[in-house]
């Protein structure tokens, strides 16, 4: 297999990840926490994974980013970060949701979970349903009845009893290995995954009018 540098990153959850893969291998990778401070602290956390590997950007094969659901203003800084980086570069940019982050090393079948905040969820099966992202009340999904071979994984997943669980962020490495099996395939642009409206409401002020000059 030609070898594949795939440098991926995310900050749609409260960190900020990135990963490094030659195929599937995972090279260098880092994760840091936070609630806040993504934009500043992702470029120097991209440049010091490179560095660490003893490559230049020049060498990477394309990038992947995670595009959500997940905090909008952090979906917006991994998107608008991998599409620059593509455009400079001349490589491509994939774009891999949370969602199927998390899922990526469970057996199926699989549920992920990601904090839709006010007591939602935005949750997607992947042998089970629901089988596209959707955003619900936690209520709701918790009262389903789910088979006890389901592994479920993210936000609130312990809050599941008797199930194979595990509270998670989406990873870079899974982010890079999904990557990988669609770098043959023609892949659009990364965009955010929204699922509801932003909180912004639109401004009540009228517009300025446009004076004409003649």
């Amino acid at each position: 297999m030609k070898d594949n540098l795939i440098l991926a990153f995310d900050t749609s959850a409260a960190h900020c990840t990135v990963s490094l893969c030659r195929n599937n291998e995972m090279l260098v990778e880092h994760t840091e926490e936070m609630i806040k401070g993504q934009a500043e602290r992702l470029l120097p956390l991209l440049q010091e994974t490179v560095s660490e590997a003893d490559i230049g950007f020049n060498d990477l094969t394309a990038i992947a980013c995670g595009v959500g659901p997940g905090n909008f203003t952090g979906v917006r800084i991994s998107v608008s970060t991998a599409r620059g980086f593509a455009l400079a570069l001349g490589i491509p940019a994939i774009g891999v949701s949370s969602l199927e982050a998390l899922a990526h090393d469970l057996p199926r079948p699989a549920l992920s979970l990601v904090d839709a905040k006010r007591d939602y969820i935005y949750a997607q099966g992947f042998g089970t349903g629901p089988d596209a992202p959707v955003r619900l009340p936690f209520q709701r999904l918790a009262g389903q009845a789910f088979p006890p071979s389901l592994n479920i994984a993210g936000h609130r997943a312990t809050e599941f009893p008797g199930l194979h669980r595990t509270e998670a962020l989406p990873s870079a490495t899974a982010i890079a290995q999904i990557a990988l099996t669609r770098l043959c395939k023609a892949n659009p642009a990364p965009a955010p995954l929204y699922l509801r409206e932003a909180d912004a409401a639109p401004p009540s002020d009228p517009p300025p009018k446009i004076l004409n000059d003649t």
